[in-house]
């Protein structure tokens, strides 16, 4: 049997974040509940579960096959530190100590002949799922293309769009050609523009009055088809086959309204030489009429009709207050001042609760279907991000505020979005991060940019944190340093308190399935390995394996956390 040293694995690497990506508050953790309250600082981590530690270092190439998980319950996947008899062909699971058979395109493994998975150094370690992108595998389908739906608001004076065309054009010429873009704009009526119609400027145009539902955004397009001559029906997506574990777009949808770069780039280029600003006319004292939430609508439900599972993006350009229709925040009435924090405090915000609600629906038809939420603000007055702050959060969305699309923090930070190589963020999407632990160690929740998926076990906590109850959560959206911070809790079972039974080494952990910003569907299985102390007799070693910096992180955002959620 040979399995990676676990006392090999140091305390503190010489790169903070080490090769893991991954630090703890404390690097040895206190075997019962009762020493681990005194401990005060929180037993968590913090995983940036994309991050590259050092682009300029040969890293291990992504592997070409399926991981190994362990069998149910458990599921944990094959890692180096999992014991292994060469002989019968099998491993031991390190979380959970079953026996698992290796399958058979294993049976060349040996002790001279290792898969990579169980090299020392690989405990973080990246799979290529399906095989789509891989040079030299055949009959493999291309990776899906990255999707950017630009939502563009209109109600704003001339020089200011002017920006903005500037912008978008930069942008499209940054998008690699097989990259889909859409297009909507609004102000007191909604535009989509059918990209794929070549003859003439097309548009199908919504009301910004009073909230739309998915199913009538389909029918107007004709994306539902359902008993309509003439429309193109789009396929059922949810139960169909998938690919790579992403549903087919619907084509007819995508050809109307999602093009390549390369199919489009003259068409938008004349569609946006022709964007106006809003020609509804405003009347003296009031603000202009801007429906911000109809279009953020427009733009889910379409995404959702023709992309769903895939991964994509929403990038917002606003520049105002919503006022009318849902996620309308101020009135039209000058006469009415926006929503202070005064105003939040005291419960009298008129507009705020119904905003918030119609976003968290909003945040939760995006999250289902694995989209991403952007929102670039440039306005001198307030745009709503307090009510759109649960769709942004939800999906992993960036938000950027300036004063006007002029400024070079606008013009900067959208230009990064696109950029590739060494300024590149690493846009990754569609997201779901797992995380898999000892026995005696359960998940209390997580703080960041994710959400529950209400994958309930063993290894839920009773005290919940962040987003809890769960072992798995939901990240639509993605990058380089997208940074989580996981709460775990000591719960020993009395079988494990046992002195024969101790085990010196505790193991946890994260699975990371996403869309690669080369279109491919990757896992990343990161497994770290601490040690257990007994810290009423040796609290020297205890405070050894204290990380200061993390802890300040960690208790920096549960203590904002706090201050959101508690009535003060």
């Amino acid at each position: 049997m040979s399995a990676a040293d676990p006392s090999a694995a140091p305390a503190a690497a010489a790169d903070p974040d080490g090769p893991d990506s991954v630090r703890l508050t404390w690097n040895t953790w206190p075997r019962s509940k009762v020493e681990a309250s005194r401990c005060v600082v929180p037993l968590a981590a913090t995983i940036s579960p994309t991050r590259v530690p050092d682009p300029s270092a040969a890293s291990p190439p992504p592997l070409p096959y399926p991981p190994l998980r362990c069998k149910p319950p458990c599921s944990a996947l094959l890692n180096p530190f999992a014991r292994v008899d060469f002989a019968a062909k099998i491993w031991i699971c390190p979380l959970c100590f079953s026996r698992n058979h290796f399958p058979p395109h294993y049976a060349a493994i040996s002790e001279s002949n290792v898969p990579a998975e169980l090299f020392p150094q690989c405990s973080t370690v990246d799979y290529i799922v399906g095989g789509a992108g891989i040079p030299g595998v055949g009959g493999a389908p291309p990776p899906p293309p990255p999707v950017f739906l630009f939502v563009i608001d209109t109600c704003v004076i001339e020089e200011e769009l002017e920006y903005v065309k500037m912008a978008m054009r930069k942008a499209v010429a940054l998008l690699p050609e097989h990259a889909l873009v859409g297009l909507v704009t609004f102000g007191t009526q909604v535009h989509l523009h059918e990209l794929g119609f070549s003859d003439l400027s097309k548009i199908y145009v919504f009301r910004g009055t009073k909230e739309i539902s998915k199913d009538q955004i389909l029918d107007q397009l004709g994306l539902a088809g359902a008993g309509r001559p003439g429309f193109p029906k789009m396929p059922q997506q949810p139960g169909g086959p998938q690919v790579n574990g992403m549903h087919p777009p619907s084509t007819a949808g995508v050809n109307r309204f999602l093009l390549p770069v390369s199919d489009c780039e003259i068409a938008l280029s004349t569609l946006l030489d022709e964007l106006q600003p809003d020609q509804w006319p405003v009347e003296a004292g009031n603000r202009a009429i801007r429906c911000t939430g109809v279009a953020l609508s427009v733009a889910a439900g379409l995404l959702g009709a023709c992309m769903p599972g895939t991964g994509a993006r929403i990038i917002a350009l606003l520049g105002g207050p919503c006022t009318e229709g849902p996620g309308m925040i101020v009135s039209k009435d000058l006469s009415e001042p926006v929503r202070s924090h005064k105003d939040l405090d005291k419960d009298a915000a008129p507009h705020f609760q119904k905003a918030v609600k119609f976003y968290d629906g909003l945040a939760k038809q995006l999250v289902s279907q694995g989209h991403v939420l952007d929102v670039f603000a440039s306005a001198l007055d307030q745009v709503g991000l307090a009510e759109m702050k649960v769709a942004i959060e939800r999906t992993g969305g960036l938000v950027v505020l300036s004063e006007s699309f002029g400024h070079s923090v606008f013009k900067d930070s959208f230009k990064r979005i696109f950029e590739g190589g060494e300024q590149s963020l690493g846009l990754s999407f569609n997201g779901i991060i797992e995380i898999n632990c000892s026995k005696d160690i359960k998940v209390q929740g997580i703080i960041g940019p994710c959400t529950s998926l209400e994958k309930k076990g063993a290894m839920c906590s009773d005290t919940v944190v962040g987003q809890g109850n769960t072992s798995a959560w939901k990240m639509c959206g993605l990058d380089r340093n997208t940074s989580l911070t996981v709460f775990f809790d000591v719960s020993p079972s009395e079988r494990s308190s046992q002195p024969g039974n101790q085990n010196p080494h505790l193991y946890i952990q994260f699975v990371t399935s996403y869309q690669h910003p080369e279109g491919q569907m990757r896992i990343r299985v990161t497994t770290i390995c601490r040690k257990w102390v007994d810290g009423s007799t040796n609290t020297e070693e205890l405070v050894e394996g204290f990380d200061q910096e993390t802890a300040a992180v960690v208790l920096a955002r549960y203590i904002s956390l706090k201050m959101e959620m508690e009535e003060c």
